[in-house]
């Protein structure tokens, strides 16, 4: 059975920032069709519920499901064994908090993504606005012993301002919301969205920095940190498949 994992509004609210809830549908087909179970898993009245990201521990066995937006922590909290409901009794873990200051990119954090490497566990996350015409944006990170934390930042770690491993250059704007990929060869890719700043939106009439392109960079290992910097804009070589 192949589960997904996503965010929805009930049609009651008629607002992108209002009353988003996690839910699940399954499949016997990664290409669907997905059946909801009915019912979300959390139910929300802002955007705090967002970004779910299933995650399976292979130190403790246990099913993990991220999430986390709408200026709150981000969360973790062991799903059961159906993967359709959370563990009795457990209650969600608050791993990293957003940092109110105007203009940090932590002011919001969300779109949670984990990776085991070597022996840490790396949690990587975006803020502080993905998009329009306010759009600062980048991909932070912090790792941990434990899945469940406790976490260190990239900046507690060693000082990279707001953490952040990923940001913008001249040409791509406000990268972030990334996934991870591993290639045959070993090798760590990072795959996100951005703007380009030579084409904003997709027609004249949509809002401005509301295109948005997907990317995908190779991912460097330094002193136990990954870092890739700004987007590259040179032809680059591809993930060995």
């Amino acid at each position: 059975t192949y589960f997904m994992y996503y965010s929805a509004t009930p049609d009651v609210y008629h607002h992108h920032e209002r009353g988003h809830g996690l839910a699940v549908a399954t499949s016997k087909s990664p290409g669907g069709p997905f059946v909801d179970m009915g019912k979300p898993l959390l139910q929300g009245e802002g955007f705090e519920y967002i970004d779910p990201m299933a995650y399976d521990d292979p130190v403790t066995g246990k099913r993990l499901l991220y999430w986390g937006s709408g200026f709150q922590p981000i969360r973790v909290q062991e799903l059961a064994e159906d993967r359709m409901s959370f563990v009795p009794g457990t209650a969600p873990i608050e791993l990293i908090w957003p940092n109110g200051k105007q203009g940090a990119f932590p002011r919001l954090v969300e779109a949670s993504w984990l990776l085991r490497h070597d022996e840490y566990y790396y949690l990587f996350y975006s803020g502080d606005n993905c998009c329009g015409p306010d759009a600062h944006y980048g991909v932070m990170v912090a790792r941990s012993k434990s899945a469940t934390g406790p976490f260190e930042t990239l900046e507690q770690a060693k000082g990279v301002p707001h953490s952040l491993m990923l940001f913008k250059s001249e040409r791509w704007l406000a990268p972030g919301h990334n996934s991870l990929a591993l290639d045959k060869a070993g090798q760590d890719w990072i795959v996100y969205h951005a703007i380009d700043v030579n084409k904003p939106r997709q027609t004249q009439e949509d809002e401005i920095n509301s295109r948005r392109i997907l990317l995908i960079d190779r991912i460097e290992w330094k002193d136990g940190w990954p870092h890739v910097g700004t987007p590259s804009d040179d032809p680059q070589p591809a993930p060995i498949t």
